[in-house]
Parts: structure tokens; sequence; C-alpha cells
């Protein structure tokens, strides 16, 4: 497995693939991998003959008063799980060649992100769509796998590069969860012992709304009310959303009639976690 730190030397490595006739598969991540990283890893794996994995905790995504400084990194322990999965390439950037003095150019994508965390989180998805547009410009994959944990960056990047005539597929993955069902992020390593029961009110309250909408209740402001109650009658809990959207225009709806998607966002104690369900899924989507 090689380790690439140098952008142009990535970007020579790529086009000497491609020259080959090679297949590259990318799965672009901030690293402290867990088992959802792996899987997506493990998709890319078979549909390439290359699997680059980039490790870069970007600032641009994080605001103010986030955790980047904080955010869990071991790059050895990455290494170690990357070479069980079968990855061929590393790339692993510094802040430095990244974002250069004087660095002045970021991709905005409109409308999908004005809702959820677009909300609350005001620089996130400049911060993913610029990193992102760098990133495939630079590992020059034929496709990215990204995981659906966070739906709207999902919709958000699958827009972007249709946008912009990208050349790349995008594969989009269902979420992995623990053994008791939170999904997985390593943010997970922030919570305490006795705020775990209250992260698992997020997979509770989604699996309350497939009942619901199972014994055909399709009002939104019903599902939402009922989950809400779960949620917040939970310790260390502090509800930052919880909505039901389109899940092509990323906006709310107030009738289930199709595809949707419910997207929560929760705070466990000081630890932002999100998930979602998507209702009325067609079985061969991405």
């Amino acid at each position: 497995m090689k380790i690439i730190n140098s952008i142009t030397e990535m970007q020579f490595y790529a086009e000497s693939l491609r020259l080959q006739g090679k297949k590259i598969s990318f799965v672009p991540t901030m690293g402290y991998f867990h088992e959802g990283h792996l899987d997506l890893m493990r998709v890319a794996r078979k549909v390439s003959d290359c699997l680059v994995v980039s490790i870069y905790v970007n600032p641009a995504q994080f605001g103010p008063k986030e955790d980047f400084s904080s955010y869990p990194r071991d790059f050895d322990r990455d290494h170690q799980m990357a070479q069980t999965v079968g990855v061929d390439v590393i790339f692993y950037p510094a802040d430095k060649d990244m974002y250069p003095d004087n660095y002045q150019t970021y991709v905005n994508v409109e409308k999908v992100t004005n809702n959820l965390c677009g909300i609350s989180r005001p620089v996130f998805f400049r911060g993913i769509t610029t990193v992102c547009t760098k990133l495939f410009n630079i590992v020059k994959p034929h496709c990215a796998v990204f995981g659906k944990k966070d739906y709207q960056q999902y919709v958000t990047i699958k827009r972007m590069v249709a946008d912009l005539n990208l050349d790349l597929e995008i594969i989009g993955m269902p979420t992995v969860r623990e053994h008791d069902g939170l999904a997985m992020s390593s943010r997970n390593v922030y919570l305490k012992e006795d705020e775990r029961p209250s992260a698992l009110t997020l997979v509770n309250a989604l699996e309350l709304a497939q009942k619901l909408y199972d014994k055909g209740e399709r009002k939104s402001s019903i599902i939402l009310s009922e989950a809400k109650k779960l949620i917040t009658g939970a310790p260390f809990t502090e509800i930052d959303y919880v909505k039901i959207c389109d899940t092509t225009t990323m906006m709310d709806i107030e009738e289930i009639s199709g595809e949707a998607v419910m997207a929560l966002a929760v705070k466990v104690g000081t630890t932002r976690l999100i998930d979602n369900h998507v209702f009325g899924e067609k079985l061969n989507a991405q």
C-alpha cells in the first residue's frame, strides 16, 4: 500500500493508472476509521483496479465553535485498518497544500444545502463541496463511494457532480450501525457511558416513524411530533432538527406521497449525532 502526501504525486500516479486503462475508485474520509468506512472501502475495492482512500480532516467544513482541533485522529490505526480491506493508496495531504496562503476559491451548491445541516452549520456544505471537488481533481477517480448516513451530503455531492459535468460515478451505501443500532460515526467516541442510551433515541425515533408509516400515517407533523417526544423524553438530548424532506430537493414536505427522508440531528451531551431513514425507498436507488 502506497502513502502519498504530495498533490502532484497523487495526480501523476492517478494519470498513469488511467493511461494503463485501470479503473480508480475513491473513498474520501476524515480518518479515524470504523466499520462504516471499511464497508465503503470493500464496495469500492470490488468495482476497480485501484482503491484510493483519502484521510484529511478538512478545516473548511468546521465552524469556529466546532470540534476541528479535537476531532479524533490516529493515522497508524487507520493505516492498519486500511490494509485489512485491500486499500492500494492512502492520500494524506497537509493543510498547507490543500489550502495554501491566499486561497480564495470555493464551490457552492445551492437549494439542496439550504435546509437541515445547512441552517445550523452554515459553512459545512461549502467546505464539503470544495474539498470534494479538489480531491476529485487530485485523485481522478472513475467512481467515489459515500455513505448515506449524512443523506443531505450524499444528495449534495450527487447534485454537484451532475451540475458540473464531472466525469465520475457517485455510489451511495446504506448506513452501517453498531450492535445496538447506533449509526457508526467517528464522533461516537465522545459519548459518555451514561449518554449512550439517550443516543439510541435517534434510531428508536426512526423505527417509531417507520411503524407509523407502515400503519398508514403520511402526515409529517404527526410522525415528527411522536419522534420528537421520544427523543426529548431522554436525558442529555437537545434537538437541532427532526424533519421529513423530499429526497431530491431536501426541502420539508407536509405529507409523504413518494420517496421521503426523515433526517435527525441531535446533541447528546456535547456530541452532535445525525441519522436518517428513507420512506418508500426504491430498491435499486443509490
